[in-house]
């Protein structure tokens, strides 16, 4: 079965033969927490994937191990699940200019990660926010001194509600007609791009909008979330915009779940395998296939 590529879906990241790593840009996944070690490493396995250069995992000493034992390829760098905003901004200063963020998966969601999420959103480099990053945001709300970075957020329906309503907006992120008027007003109250998680993902800056027309049952796997992150993030350290590479991270996640399905069914899918498929999904868009 061929799959039919959509007008809307922009041209993956060349790779030019003299490149190298720091050519594709550095994600550095912030999160993970004592229950949650997977999430920030499932993360950065999908952020390698999906071709940047570096990845760095940011979290508590206690944690970097196991989390480099899941993904040896990232290195880690330490910033304590208390951190005050002192050494958040010292963990901020440290970063290079090409360096993406990714925050949020399996962070937890307290008081010290409401000072970690509000700090990181005022600084300038781009940001991918997600899981529980979104959850903080919500809890903290009417405290955010202000948004300094391109963003991207990426809830599932539930995390959208609760953000939503913190924020005062009326929308209906289940009922499919009105998901895009959802996803549109949340955009245009925070100037972000948004990805409204579910069934035909909707894809927002508040102006242009893309359905998604890719993705199965199987993507309904722990983890499937954290490498959709993973994977914007990483696209956008290789200089793609907001918008266009979430539609892009959207559509290889999707198209990915459906190469698993034909051969596997719709089930039994895990994060992992869903890491594993994206370079070829890539490869095959970028070929015109």
């Amino acid at each position: 079965m061929v799959q039919t590529r959509p007008p809307q879906v922009p041209d993956a990241p060349q790779r030019p033969d003299d490149a190298h790593k720091g050519t594709f840009g550095t994600v550095c996944v912030v999160g993970g927490s004592a229950t949650m070690i997977g999430a920030p490493a499932l993360a950065a396995t999908a952020a390698l994937r999906g071709g940047c250069g570096l990845c760095r995992i940011v979290t508590g000493a206690e944690l970097i191990g196991h989390c480099l034992a899941i993904e040896p390829s990232a290195t880690g760098v330490e910033l304590a699940g208390d951190a005050d905003r002192a050494a958040v901004d010292g963990f901020i200063n440290s970063l290079d200019d090409k360096c993406v963020l990714a925050v949020g998966p399996g962070m937890g969601v307290g008081a010290d990660q409401q000072v970690k999420v509000a700090a990181l959103l005022d600084q300038a480099r781009p940001m991918v926010l997600d899981a529980d990053g979104l959850n903080n945001l919500a809890a903290t709300w009417g405290e955010v001194d202000g948004i300094g970075c391109a963003l991207v957020v990426t809830p599932h329906p539930g995390e959208y509600q609760r953000l939503a309503t913190a924020m005062g907006i009326d929308g209906d992120a289940v009922d499919a007609a009105g998901r895009p008027d959802a996803a549109a007003a949340l955009a245009r109250e925070l100037e972000a791009v948004v990805v409204l998680k579910g069934m035909h993902t909707v894809v927002s800056d508040g102006e242009r909008q893309y359905l998604n027309g890719t993705g199965n049952a199987a993507l309904a796997t722990a983890g499937s979330g954290d490498v959709l992150t993973g994977l914007i993030a990483s696209l956008m350290a290789q200089g793609m915009a907001g918008f266009d590479a979430a539609v892009l991270g959207v559509y290889l996640h999707g198209r990915a779940a459906d190469v698993w399905a034909r051969a596997h069914g719709r089930s039994g899918l895990t994060a992992r395998d869903l890491a594993g498929l994206i370079p070829d999904v890539m490869e095959a868009h970028r070929c015109g296939k």
